[in-house]
């Protein structure tokens, strides 16, 4: 096994691959996937999509594909994790790379709610609905790179898809402090948190998760939400869903069949967890 890490999707990609030509394979199809769908490349089709007057487009095989694993997943967390949010991201501050520094001098104008359908590779959209694949894409990306034996195991910024029964992860809360190991297994992984990105907007500090209910960002006493799952794209949009949905949250994630288990830190650093979940020596 070759152990692999570079920067894609504005996150680090760590990979166990099982040889060069593999390790290879990896970084091109990071490097096709973020082409098509960042939204920080002005050049990149999901930029293009943005920035279309069009209320209907047809779309490239790859995009339909992340944008069908979207529509999945929207129906999955009954609304709640919604790629449609976009215009919310960008106007709440998040216009560009984290790193180049954000901030709003005031909080902005209420942003229409989004809607969008996806029929084959036709995208039809409401004015004012943009696009951000963000998570979904990256969660999608680890999926199928395991799945074309690109990698055993592979993490883009902690959503992890692995094919390897001895994967364990450790569950770290804001503070740095491991709250729990879990065993992955043959499975998926993702933590979705509010700590990590935040900024000013106005008076209020805000993070990078939409509420698409308000498209603002989400109001939760939950700091970080953890879901183990079938799939990458599953816990990802799991963690979300969780995170969002409150104090709510883990009583839907243990009523989910989709979801294998949850783990979320509190705002006062308690730890809770579904029921039944198997923690990892």
């Amino acid at each position: 096994m070759i152990h692999v890490t570079f920067p894609a999707m504005g996150t680090g990609i760590d990979a166990w691959c099982p040889n060069p030509e593999s390790a290879a394979g990896l970084r091109k199809w990071f490097e096709e996937v973020e082409s098509v769908c960042s939204r920080f490349r002005p050049g990149s089709e999901l930029s293009r999509v943005n920035r279309s007057a069009l209320g209907e487009l047809v779309v490239s095989s790859l995009f339909s594909e992340v944008m069908t694993a979207a529509d999945r997943v929207r129906s999955l967390t009954d609304g709640l994790v919604d790629v449609g949010v976009g215009a919310g991201v960008s106007e709440w501050g998040y216009d560009r790379s984290f790193d180049e520094g954000l901030g709003l001098e005031e909080r902005p104008s209420p942003v229409p709610f989004p809607y969008w359908t996806m029929d084959g590779r036709r995208l039809a959209r409401s004015s004012g609905t943009t696009i951000d694949l963000g998570g979904v894409a990256k969660g999608w990306s680890c999926d199928r790179a395991v799945e074309r034996g690109l990698a055993t195991v592979v993490s883009a910024g902690g959503d992890i898809r692995s094919d390897d029964r001895g994967t364990i992860v450790s569950v770290v809360d804001p503070w740095g402090e491991i709250a729990v190991r879990l065993r992955v297994g043959i499975g998926a992984f993702a933590t979705s948190s509010t700590t990590r990105r935040r900024w000013k907007a106005g008076d209020q500090e805000v993070s990078h998760l939409i509420d698409p209910r308000t498209m603002a960002p989400i109001d939760t006493p939950i700091l970080s939400a953890s879901v183990l799952a079938r799939s990458a794209l599953d816990a990802e949009a799991g963690a979300k869903a969780v995170l969002m949905r409150g104090e709510d949250g883990l009583a839907w994630a243990a009523e989910s069949a989709w979801v294998d288990a949850a783990v979320v830190v509190w705002h006062d650093g308690s730890v809770y967890a579904t029921p039944g979940i198997e923690v990892a020596a």
